[in-house]
């Protein structure tokens, strides 16, 4: 297998770097502190990202995005890991399942994401209903020529931000699971949304996950995204390339920690001594540094499995996640213990990332979804 990255992905890679550095590592300890960014401060950011051409770039070229592929996605999300959750945001990767707009939903929905005046999010989630798609028990029955979708959501990530919510729907109940679902465009102001909860979180402040109802909620038939019963294939596509986006992204998070440590262990004096001239912190950073290299290799063998569609991609994406989130975790624990006290207080970033790497371990298929998907792969082939 090639690993080798092309130079145009590198440059690409450079490009998002530098807008991390000048545009949005500024921002990272205010908006962490407000649990909040300003509306405005994010279309600003949003329409620098776009004309910088780095805007939607996991959208295929020929429907308007980048279409950089796995690698450069992973590339991408390498950088964005190494900043905050909400401000990660604005370079923009769109929900995959847009590439499902039909000819005039791309013209009030895909066209407008891309160019960063609309946007949207998916629903799956719900008070009983997780990574177990089964248990989902929002429904839509056809009334006349419309829908009337009832249910609630739960856990969603920026639903209240949202122009639009990509909300997964029960058409069919007696359907086999791949033939059960419908996946619905339902519009913020929509007669029958209700938003009831602002969940408050261990960390990812500024970046806003709620709850929300669906009462007679009536839609159009212009409101169906991918077609009635394809929901499962709607959503389902995109699974395995968000998953790999985030094992990046805490790739590019522990990366910054590792950085960040060594430079404190080479500054930093105890007993006499530079602190890094301890065994015991090298010993902490060399673990670090392997961890953190396995997890990179990882990544970008998914990402070129992806790339080829080859049949294990799916469990080489499921491999990459597990490893590099827990990875993630123990490097930051790692990196606040090397820091110490100024670790554990709220002036240094490392408390910040320290409480944000958590929640990939359960995002997006937790780590256990994962090992139970690796492990029927590795009894399978017994």
């Amino acid at each position: 297998m090639d690993l080798s990255i092309p130079q145009e992905l590198v440059q690409i890679q450079d490009l998002v770097r530098t807008f991390i550095d000048r545009e949005l590592a500024p921002l990272e300890e205010q908006v962490d502190q407000a649990d909040d960014i300003d509306a405005a401060t994010m279309r600003n950011l949003r329409q620098r990202a776009v004309r910088l051409g780095i805007y939607g770039f996991n959208i295929p070229s020929e429907l308007g995005g980048g279409g950089i592929g796995p690698l450069g996605e992973v590339l991408i999300g390498q950088e964005i890991g190494r900043t905050s959750i909400p401000l990660a945001e604005v370079v923009g990767r769109l929900p995959q399942s847009l590439t499902a707009c039909d000819e005039g939903q791309t013209d009030w929905l895909l066209k407008p994401a891309l160019r960063a005046e609309k946007n949207a999010c998916i629903a799956l989630t719900e008070p009983d209903a997780g990574s177990d798609l089964g248990a989902v028990r929002t429904r839509a029955l056809k009334a006349g020529a419309r829908w009337l979708l009832n249910g609630s959501k739960q856990f969603i990530s920026n639903a209240e931000t949202s122009d639009y919510i990509l909300v997964l729907a029960v058409t069919d109940p007696d359907a086999p699971l791949r033939g059960r679902f419908t996946v619905f465009i339902v519009d913020r102001d929509d007669p029958g949304l209700h938003f009831t909860h602002r969940f408050r979180k261990l960390g990812w402040h500024g970046y806003h996950i709620s709850a929300f109802s669906l009462d007679d909620c009536r839609l159009g038939a212009d409101r169906v995204l991918g077609g009635v019963g394809n929901g499962f294939g709607t959503i389902m596509a995109s699974v395995n390339g968000t998953r790999l986006y985030i094992a990046a992204r805490c790739v590019g998070t522990a990366q910054e920690l590792k950085r960040r440590a060594a430079q404190y262990a080479m500054t930093r004096r105890t007993f006499g001594q530079l602190l890094g001239h301890h065994e015991a912190i090298q010993f902490m950073l060399a673990d670090m540094d392997v961890e953190l290299e396995a997890a990179r290799m990882l990544v970008v063998a998914a990402a070129c499995k992806l790339a080829a569609g080859e049949a294990d991609a799916r469990i080489a994406t499921s491999r990459a996640k597990l490893y590099a989130t827990e990875m993630a975790g123990r490097a930051a624990d790692a990196a606040l213990q090397i820091f110490g006290g100024a670790g554990f207080m709220a002036d240094l970033p490392i408390e910040r990332m320290y409480r944000d790497v958590r929640g990939y371990r359960i995002g997006e298929g937790s780590s256990e979804i994962q090992r139970i998907q690796i492990a029927r792969h590795v009894l399978a082939g017994a």
